[in-house]
């Protein structure tokens, strides 16, 4: 069987309810799920997640990629940018758009002020506090597609009232890829309402 890569979201952590569920529904000798920033929040970037999913697959071969939020745009940037080493992806509110859409999200005043200080105080749901994320992240973001040219088979699942990653990002990914298969749902950002459901379509998806 193909192994899968778990990806999880912005200041969140390999013990997600969505990891741990899908962890339990395909069983840990096949799925992993990496932290993908470590201790080193402060200075995360996409490009250095990216990095740590390269080293997850450099020895594992063709994988399928898992991913939620942040980690859905992560898996389909890499993905999009190494189309040998990734059979299929299975997105969970995956966060296309991410430099535009915090920018817009945050507004001008707050974007400036991040530059400005050098960072941002974000709650951080894995460690359950408050924790400063660097500048780095924005500007690092700016370098990489709103919508990655992704040409492996897509499953996306996206809440239809959710208030982080609006669902219609999913719908115009779906409408620039016609391998996408979206399925828009009645949940928020986490989706956990669904978790059944979007395990028996990623079990058929993932045969």
């Amino acid at each position: 069987m193909t192994p899968v890569l778990y990806l999880h979201g912005f200041a969140s952590s390999p013990a997600s309810k969505k990891a741990t569920y899908f962890s339990a529904k395909l069983g840990t000798e096949r799925m992993r799920v990496p932290d993908l920033v470590g201790e080193d929040f402060f200075g995360m970037t996409l490009t250095r997640q990216l990095e740590v999913i390269a080293r997850e697959t450099d020895a594992a071969g063709p994988v399928d990629l898992m991913g939620s939020s942040m980690g859905g745009y992560l898996a389909a940037l890499f993905a999009a940018e190494n189309p040998g080493k990734v059979r299929r992806l299975v997105l969970m509110a995956p966060a296309f758009d991410f430099a535009n859409r915090w920018a817009g999200a945050l507004g001008e005043k707050a974007v400036t002020d991040w530059r400005e200080a050098g960072s941002m105080a974000v709650f951080h749901y894995g460690w359950k506090r408050q924790a400063r994320v660097g500048w780095q992240l924005f500007e690092d973001s700016q370098k990489h597609p709103a919508f990655p040219a992704v040409t492996q088979p897509t499953l996306i699942f996206h809440g239809l009232n959710d208030a982080v990653v609006p669902v219609e990002l999913s719908v115009e990914f779906a409408r620039r890829h016609p391998q996408v298969v979206l399925h828009q749902v009645e949940s928020d950002h986490e989706l956990i309402n669904v978790l059944d459901f979007m395990w028996a379509e990623t079990e058929v998806f993932l045969r």
